[in-house]
């Protein structure tokens, strides 16, 4: 978290940019004020995205069984969950296979 002081120099500097006719960078990264306040930038060099890591093979198990119902909890406290013990068990055999 910036500090008072390195807030007063980010409103300084957004001020003596803006004072010498530079696009408002309000409108060129779509900020608002609470952003530049706190010195944060949109821009192209500062915040780039990533690019998502691949799932393993556990995981793409997972999110594709999760849903159906022989791998969710039918009663109980656990209700609703989803079984990892048996979706374990059946990811396992269709290693296997």
């Amino acid at each position: 978290m910036p500090t008072e002081k390195e807030r007063s120099y980010y409103r300084m500097g957004y001020q003596d940019g803006f004072a010498h006719g530079s696009e408002d960078p309000r409108k060129k990264y779509g900020l608002r004020d609470v952003d530049l306040q706190m010195g944060i930038s949109r821009g192209d060099t500062m915040f780039k995205a990533k690019p998502k890591r691949k799932l393993s093979p556990w995981n793409k198990f997972v999110k594709a069984n999760s849903k159906k119902p022989r791998f969710r909890y039918k009663s109980g406290a656990k209700r609703g969950k989803v079984n990892l013990k048996a979706l374990g068990v059946a990811y396992r055999k269709k290693k296997r296979r």
